[in-house]
């Protein structure tokens, strides 16, 4: 069975949809991981309305890119391989586009991590400090200077937000899941 895959960011980015929900591409998909690795409870069709926590918002219909979005992060995130992608840039972008839109990633998940209810007092120590790590990534300013090694940082610091999420996942999904198998 073929993994779903994340739709192409420049479709979603530049969607009309996405100009009428106010809020960019790679921050609704950081809110929409942050929601679920807290251990928010969302299907295909009523996950938006609880990331952008707007009940006027409609159901996400079958068969779009917003469908797409939500099905390939939960494969990702459930993924054994660790598949799990974030949804930024191609890395033909320029580097400060792609930095930009890591840094609307890190705020999205940051607020989907709050919607979510989870309780950052029963995480673990590591999850925390990610969590702490990627509030600081979300507050940067960044400066790009030498291309290479801001090409080398991106790529650092992106791979680190991925783990990150999947940590979070970890600890607040996958470590009650497997709590309550024991019980």
């Amino acid at each position: 069975m073929n993994q779903p895959v994340l739709p192409l960011y420049a479709t979603l980015a530049q969607s009309p949809l996405m100009n009428s929900l106010g809020v960019e591409a790679p921050e609704l998909h950081g809110g929409l991981c942050g929601y679920l690795c807290g251990g928010g409870q969302a299907n295909a069709e009523n996950w938006l309305s609880l990331v952008l926590s707007d009940d006027a918002v409609h159901e996400v219909e079958p068969g779009t890119d917003l469908a797409q979005l939500y099905e390939a992060t939960c494969a990702g995130l459930a993924s054994e391989e660790f598949e799990f992608d974030l949804l930024l840039p191609d890395s033909d972008a320029p580097v400060a586009e792609r930095g930009d839109a890591l840094l609307a990633w890190c705020r999205g998940f940051l607020g989907g991590v709050g919607l979510s209810g989870a309780d950052v007092k029963r995480m673990s120590e590591e999850t925390q400090d990610a969590l702490t790590d990627l509030g600081r990534i979300a507050a940067s300013e960044l400066s790009y200077e030498d291309a290479d090694s801001d090409e080398e940082a991106f790529e650092e610091v992106s791979e680190f937000v991925r783990v990150a999420a999947m940590l979070l996942h970890s600890d607040c999904v996958l470590g009650p899941r497997h709590r309550r198998k024991l019980h």
